[in-house]
């Protein structure tokens, strides 16, 4: 009979080692890493190497360089740690309750998820809501998220994808731009106040942006390379209710400020961004009742929003 060959893999401390100081590119980076000595990390990563009988790295003055084995091996042992932690945390979180990792934009969380998450826990205070803000569709395969909210075409292949909220995009500004004589009063007037444009991945088609809403509305000869700009919609949003100018208002992302009258609508034009608002999950999950209970809620919240 052979022997299990988990008994030839060499010690799990000498494999984090190499591994931390392979990434890093350092001993000293990889000691401060772990919590250990810069000689201990050179002395796992020597005896790792007495017990493959080949060299991990080229020592050269005052950095490392990593052999095309010590590359390959690398590249495994750090698939290999992920697998083990991306486990753990897969059980540690069935050992604690029902927690849930909702992947979402920033602006989308901030303008529209926050405000309504208090009815959330009221109905569900046994389930654990955990946000996390991405631009980048959650790797579920990692358990990097439960569920995701994502904003575009819908495109998401193999996943189950549901439209929650359409979206609508018209100028929103302070009340106080509407007052004395250089208040707003046609489109046109946007030319002698600062635009504020917020940054919107490339998702396809043609993007939610101040040029589709002025060509809708007629208007002409305005520079769109003026203006502030930000990072995320609700930085733009927030800079309008400031007073520092004029947003392009997405429907659902400005409906709370505009019913608090923080904001206004100048002008009664309003286009379709094109992009919508997507609840997205593996087609496996929908039956876990973490999940089908947010989703039941987030449909509910989406049929509040779309009727106000």
């Amino acid at each position: 009979m052979s022997g299990s060959p988990l008994l030839h893999l060499p010690p799990i401390a000498a494999l984090r080692a190499f591994e931390a100081a392979a990434r890093l590119k350092s001993f000293t980076l990889a000691a401060e890493e772990l919590g250990l000595t810069q000689s201990a990390i050179s002395h796992q990563v020597h005896g790792l190497e007495d017990h493959l009988g080949f060299e991990l790295f080229h020592r050269e003055p005052r950095r490392i360089v990593l052999t095309v084995k010590g590359e390959a091996l690398a590249v495994s042992v750090r698939e290999g740690l992920g697998i083990v932690a991306r486990t753990i945390r897969e059980l540690t979180r069935a050992d604690t309750g029902p927690r849930l990792v909702v992947s979402t934009l920033a602006g989308f969380a901030v303008k529209w998820l926050f405000p309504r998450l208090i009815r959330f826990d009221e109905l569900h205070p046994q389930i654990e809501l955990e946000i996390a803000t991405s631009g980048q569709m959650a790797d579920f395969s990692a358990n990097e998220a439960d569920v995701a909210i994502r904003y575009g075409l819908g495109h998401y292949p193999g996943l189950h994808v549901e439209k929650i909220l359409g979206e609508e995009m018209f100028p929103v500004c302070a009340p106080k731009l509407m007052q004395g004589p250089k208040a707003l009063r046609k489109p046109a007037d946007l030319a002698r106040v600062p635009l504020l444009h917020d940054d919107i991945l490339r998702l396809g088609g043609r993007e939610p942006s101040w040029a589709t809403w002025l060509e809708a509305a007629g208007v002409t000869g305005i520079d769109l390379a003026k203006g502030r700009r930000f990072g995320q919609s609700n930085m733009s949003i927030q800079g309008a209710i400031e007073g520092l100018g004029v947003a392009l208002g997405r429907g659902p992302l400005v409906i709370d400020d505009l019913k608090a009258g923080r904001l206004v609508k100048p002008f009664d034009i309003s286009v379709p961004s094109g992009y919508d608002y997507y609840f997205v999950c593996p087609a496996r999950m929908l039956d876990k009742p973490k999940i089908a209970a947010f989703r039941k809620w987030l449909l509910d919240e989406a049929k509040t929003t779309a009727n106000a």
